[in-house]
């Protein structure tokens, strides 16, 4: 098997390594914006479905919260302590959910990982190729 010769100068080969190298990062930077525009695309297509439930599940707690305190009242309990008790006891609930939610969004991951592999990869051969 003989090598193929290549006939370019140094010149060439060096201007020719230039176009590929910023054709690889323009081709980077797209699969990037591509990658982060479909993440935040479902992240948005869930956090609607998430609202839309939250509204729903908001109306039912309400009523079942006022039926709640109206049982408290048919009981026996005044009034006005039965429908604090049951905001007090919806109010801790709340708190509880609402540290969780939060926790659990700071541990969202949006970064483009796959992108970064292929970089760190694009970066190791032209440093392998360069010398």
């Amino acid at each position: 098997m003989e090598g193929q010769r290549d006939d370019r100068s140094l010149g060439q080969l060096f201007g020719d390594l230039s176009r590929q190298l910023n054709d690889l990062v323009q081709q980077e930077i797209a699969l990037a914006r591509t990658e982060i525009t479909s993440r935040i695309v479902s992240l948005g297509r869930d956090a609607a479905m998430l609202g839309a439930g939250a509204a729903l599940a908001y109306a039912a707690v309400l009523v079942a919260l006022v039926a709640v305190a109206l049982l408290l009242v048919d009981l026996g309990m005044t009034p006005w302590f039965a429908f604090l008790l049951v905001a007090a006891v919806t109010g801790v609930v709340a708190a509880v959910l609402i540290q969780r939610g939060r926790e659990n969004l700071q541990h969202a991951d949006l970064a483009p990982r796959q992108t970064i592999e292929t970089i760190k990869d694009d970066a190791a051969w032209a440093k392998e190729h360069v010398k």
